[in-house]
């Protein structure tokens, strides 16, 4: 997009785009998504930025109207395959917070140099200020639905010290912790703070139609016991299921109905500082970053397709909360990986309802599971000869995943499809797709209903 389509698409307040690029205005200081409400600002006035580090790094403070930190994130870190876009999902994924900028270059096989130098100069702004963003992020979130202490959130939302919390939520917001979270209407789903037993409310946001009913179908039928479970009636389900992350574990809960552009969610954790890993996996599951006017556009040209796009607008190519779990359930089926859970899953300190256990992790399964390509795969997790991480190289492991015995390549390709996240993956050699590059994973799911 040139700046003249991306002021067209601010004066006419589109949604499309929220996500995909920022606009700041001069005059006031404030950033903002391209579909605020407020008076479209004079077009000399406007300054537009790739990210919303790269707009906080030149001075601008978010738009208390719009909440431009809130917006989907863009869907080019799905589709890219290349530095940045495989950055963009680590630094999603919280590696930046856990492991720092050299933990970051080493996955990427590059320098700390050579990383900050490619993302400054495609997104404006380096891995640092992107992490910086993402955790004021989440520290607005907490400030906003929860009541606890505020010195906890500073350290839960990875900053290093209280000091640079309050000055990092002064900077982008122009107000202290404190204002934020006394302000009225400004809360993600929450009437008043909430404490940690009840869950964090969130509000996962996404952008053009959602077709919901879809994935919570895709998810009922393949929830495994004591890890996942779907219920209610269809329309108004929820979806809950365990998580296993960094610092912890978690228990999220999202639910079909919503009455905006979001889904409903609310996340249970034993370490707040997972706080943004289980926002951003939940995000994969349900692949709400998408971008499904991109997506309906392209698939409904294809003749075969076009009845199908129409029917369903806003289909999902749903991804996986764990992809370490996720290749294991599909090299062994559903029924044996509840089997695995029950034998070698970690039972949750506090269970709750039929949500029990985590799923084993690789290394316990590598010493224990009986079946030998189980045993392979597990092992070749937990050594990192098969990288599955968020920014892991998609080629790369789906190459080493085919050296193992027994995954074949229907396996491999339904891993990186949902493991991995690529929008462009055809596992079952559907006649005609190579047509439909590059969202072959989006038409596999209108085929194969």
């Amino acid at each position: 997009m040139d700046e003249r389509t991306r002021y067209e698409a601010v004066s006419s307040r589109d949604a499309r785009f929220d996500g995909e690029f920022f606009f700041a205005v001069a005059t006031t200081g404030i950033y903002c998504r391209p579909s605020c409400p407020a008076v479209t600002p004079k077009r000399e006035n406007v300054r537009f930025y790739p990210t919303a580090a790269a707009a906080q790094g030149h001075g601008f403070r978010a738009c208390r109207r719009c909440r431009p930190d809130a917006v989907p994130g863009s869907a080019e870190w799905n589709v890219r395959a290349d530095v940045v876009g495989r950055a963009m999902r680590m630094i999603g994924d919280g590696v930046v917070d856990r492991e720092g900028v050299p933990g970051l270059a080493g996955r990427l096989g590059y320098s700390t140099r050579q990383v900050q130098r490619q993302l400054t100069a495609e997104l404006g702004a380096g891995p640092v200020a992107l992490a910086r963003a993402q955790r004021s992020h989440t520290a607005r979130v907490l400030l906003q639905t929860t009541d606890l202490p505020v010195t906890e959130i500073a350290f839960a939302s990875g900053f290093a010290s209280v000091r640079q919390f309050n000055d990092t939520i002064r900077q982008i917001y122009a107000r202290t912790p404190s204002t934020l979270r006394t302000e009225a209407g400004t809360g993600l789903g929450a009437s008043a703070p909430v404490g940690r037993r009840a869950g964090i409310p969130l509000r996962l946001a996404h952008r053009g139609p959602y077709a919901a009913r879809e994935v919570f179908d895709l998810l009922a039928d393949e929830a495994v016991p004591l890890v996942e479970e779907v219920g209610g009636a269809p329309g108004a389900r929820t979806y809950r299921r365990t998580l296993r992350l960094p610092y912890g574990a978690g228990i999220a809960c999202v639910d079909e109905a919503s009455a905006g552009p979001w889904l409903e969610a609310r996340i249970q954790l034993t370490d707040l500082r997972d706080l943004t890993t289980a926002v951003q996996r939940l995000r994969r599951l349900f692949d709400l970053d998408a971008d499904p006017y991109a997506v309906d556009e392209a698939l409904g040209a294809d003749p075969r397709l076009a009845p199908l796009v129409a029917a369903r607008p806003g289909l999902r190519s749903p991804g996986s909360a764990d992809p370490e779990e996720f290749a294991v359930r599909a090299l062994v089926g559903t029924t044996a990986a509840g089997a695995l859970v029950e034998r070698f899953g970690k039972l949750l300190n506090v269970p709750c309802g039929g949500l029990t256990h985590l799923f084993p992790e690789p290394g316990v399964l590598a010493e224990g599971a009986q079946d030998p390509a189980l045993r392979e795969l597990a092992g070749a997790l937990a050594d990192g000869a098969v990288p599955l991480d968020a920014g892991a190289d998609r080629d790369e492991a789906e190459k080493a995943l085919l050296r193992l015995p027994g995954t074949g390549p229907v396996t491999a390709a339904l891993i990186r499809m949902r493991a991995l996240g690529d929008p462009d993956v055809d596992p079952y050699g559907t006649p005609g797709a190579d047509r439909l590059r590059p969202w072959r994973s989006y038409a596999v799911r209108h085929l194969r209903r």
